[in-house]
């Protein structure tokens, strides 16, 4: 989900302060403005028309940036919410635009070439398992699945069909992530010694504390469907809205932090690393230390990975009770790649002692002074010609744009050519959070033989 614009500012703000604090340390940071390719004319013939499923907060944003793109038009919508058919025939400027309440009207209409989904965790498998089997392509929001038996079942499908599947975590889309992935593949950083990341937020919305929609009523929300095929709870018209709106809030629904915030910062990672398996470990900590509204997952979740391909450990730590920004730092024998939202900084560094040893204290005088007169002579530089280490940025669009994500899929349904996030890569992203998940549960280190989780 993005955040705000004062998240935003504050974001760029950071980044134009690492590079002051770089360039006083004595760096020269090229300032570099990476630029995506503008998207081509499309001729009539190529028109990809798509079917719309799950019109919410994520769903109208795909849905109106989608129609932005040249030849993509929607021919159809469906939400189990009716007001949400209202607001799709808004975006559209289509006040005829044909809406549904069943998504499998979209799959029998000969109209469609794809889909896109955008609907509560617990029915992306159904949604597209059953979307590949009538022959339609189909983008799915992350995280691609709601356990790991239904990515297994996802990806068998998705093999199976042929179909195109794309899952929605657009910043393995961004440019700056692939300059990042080219910058740390070329050497930049040296050997690799450790991932980190973080994301924090301080508010109830970031927290997904939504206002439901005030007319929710079973007159204009097929509440048992939504619900699924998890145990039902009886609509009640106290309760049952917050369910629909803050479905990340529950298990049942949901995958909580780690299926709405931390599989971005996994499927960042594994893009920029060139990695697509799953986590050989995981370990998490964490708890509801802030927003004890009801919620049975997590608002603070620290977890490690451990990757077989991968030999630096990877640590990743979302709050939801402090703001902070949301930052990768790839952290090399050579240097700090940091990535942003909307720049790459690079921080060299040598490596080398860069001042006599104080290990040396411990030498009588003599050996001491010795030792020094010898380490200066061996690497003072002469006066003026002290060595600078050269480091740089690149700034670009913030890696959250949904668009180049958008046209990597309709370009994949028109080509048929292999796609940037497929059912695999999709599977092994939500399979880390799927741990993350299990092991704060259960409280213990947990592995993936494959199969299911193990602790």
């Amino acid at each position: 989900m993005k955040q705000d614009l004062s998240r935003r500012k504050f974001l760029q703000k950071t980044v134009g302060g690492a590079a002051a604090l770089a360039a006083a340390n004595g760096l020269f940071l090229h300032d570099t403005r990476l630029e995506a390719a503008s998207y081509p004319k499309v001729a009539p013939s190529d028109r990809v028309r798509f079917g719309m499923i799950g019109i919410g907060m994520q769903g109208s944003g795909l849905l109106t940036s989608a129609i932005q793109l040249p030849g993509i038009e929607c021919v159809a919508a469906c939400d189990l919410y009716d007001g949400r058919h209202t607001l799709s025939r808004e975006i559209t400027g289509n006040a005829s635009l044909p809406v549904t309440r069943r998504y499998k009207d979209l799959l029998d209409n000969k109209e469609i070439d794809c889909l896109i989904a955008a609907v509560p965790d617990h029915w992306h498998k159904q949604v597209v398992v059953d979307a590949v089997r009538a022959g339609k392509d189909i983008y799915c929001e992350k995280p691609m699945s709601h356990t790991p038996a239904d990515g297994l079942e996802m990806v068998k499908a998705g093999k199976a069909t042929g179909r195109v599947i794309q899952i929605g975590s657009q910043r393995v889309s961004s440019v700056l992530c692939a300059k990042a992935k080219e910058l740390i593949a070329k050497g930049t950083i040296g050997d690799l010694m450790l991932v980190e990341g973080s994301l924090g937020r301080n508010d109830p919305n970031g927290a997904w504390e939504y206002p439901p929609p005030p007319d929710l009523s079973l007159q204009n929300l097929d509440w048992d469907t939504w619900q699924g095929d998890v145990p039902k709870r009886p609509w009640d018209p106290q309760t049952s809205p917050k369910y629909f709106a803050r479905w990340r809030c529950w298990r049942e629904y949901g995958t909580g932090v780690a299926g709405d915030l931390l599989v971005h910062l996994v499927s960042g990672m594994m893009f920029m690393l060139g990695l697509d398996e799953a986590p050989k470990r995981v370990m998490s900590m964490g708890g509801i230390l802030r927003f004890k509204d009801g919620r049975n997952m997590p608002d603070v979740h620290a977890t490690l990975f451990e990757y077989a391909s991968n030999p630096a450990p990877v640590y990743f730590r979302l709050n939801l009770g402090t703001e902070t920004p949301e930052v990768y730092r790839f952290q090399g024998s050579k240097g700090i790649l940091e990535v942003t939202e909307t720049g790459i900084t690079y921080s060299p560094q040598t490596g080398q002692d860069e001042s006599p040893s104080y290990y040396t204290f411990s030498y009588p005088r003599a050996l001491r002074e010795e030792y020094l007169k010898k380490w200066h002579e061996e690497h003072d530089a002469a006066p003026g010609k002290e060595p600078a280490l050269e480091g740089f940025t690149y700034r670009s669009v913030s890696w959250d744009e949904e668009k180049p994500h958008l046209w990597t899929y309709f370009q994949a349904v028109r080509t048929r050519q292999p796609n940037v996030e497929d059912v695999v890569f999709g599977h092994h992203a939500a399979l880390a959070c799927h741990m993350a998940n299990e092991s704060y549960f259960r409280k213990s280190a947990v592995t993936w033989d494959g199969n299911q989780i193990k602790v």
